[in-house]
């Protein structure tokens, strides 16, 4: 089996009837809401909350029951990826370009389960560069001010032009290398005027499910 998918399918084991589920982003969420929706066709009962329009729209050809914004205060389990783990369990996010909302999903759940391959699996963070997602107002004066942070930036494109994230901004991928301390990395960028979110998730993460090409299953 797919290790993504292996991941994905377990995560989903950790969910219950009655249960408030957010849904995260990215090739390796995809398997876990595909999981939920087979449950959901089998009878559970669960109400859910992407952190995207992609996932939104993945969720309801499933027939996956969702929240309204407004509907939204706790979540008991959340489904996410990520796109590097250090063994703190802390977390580069935002290859999807969904950050800002993963970051304020995740924020209010009470079981943060991230599902990733073991490809992701680091030492320490910042071989992927760190997404920064900010305002499109005067971006080059902002990519200025995390460059003065030893980062090479670029803006993140798309076919049509710059990536545009469900907000209404832009991404700036930022390679700051390997990080000393990605705490007070995130500060700084949180300090930017321009800065919405950065991708670095510290301290959130409970659970890291990992699966592995050769079908073994890691929970820690």
């Amino acid at each position: 089996m797919n290790p993504k998918e292996l991941a994905g399918k377990k995560a989903a084991e950790y969910v219950k009837p009655g249960m408030k589920i957010g849904l995260g982003t990215g090739s390796t969420a995809f398997y876990a809401i595909h999981a939920l929706g087979t449950k959901v066709k089998e009878g559970l009962n669960i109400t859910c909350f992407p952190t995207s329009q992609a996932s939104e729209e993945l969720a309801k050809s499933l027939h996956i029951p969702l929240m309204a914004h407004h509907e939204v205060h706790r979540l008991d389990i959340t489904i996410d990826g990520a796109d590097e783990v250090d063994p703190s369990k802390n977390l580069i996010k935002g290859g999807g370009g969904a950050l800002l909302r993963e970051k304020i999903v995740g924020a209010i759940t009470d079981l943060y389960l991230i599902i990733i391959d073991d490809s992701k699996k680091v030492e320490r963070l910042g071989s992927f560069s760190v997404p920064v997602e900010v305002v499109p107002y005067a971006w080059q004066v902002t990519a200025g001010h995390i460059q003065e942070l030893d980062a090479d930036t670029t803006l993140r494109e798309s076919d049509d032009g710059f990536f545009v994230t469900d907000n209404g901004n832009y991404i700036l991928d930022s390679d700051f290398g390997l990080i000393k301390n990605v705490a007070e990395l995130e500060v700084k960028l949180n300090q930017i005027p321009g800065v919405v979110c950065n991708g670095l998730f510290i301290d959130m993460a409970d659970y890291i499910i990992c699966g592995h090409s050769n079908g073994d299953l890691e929970v820690y």
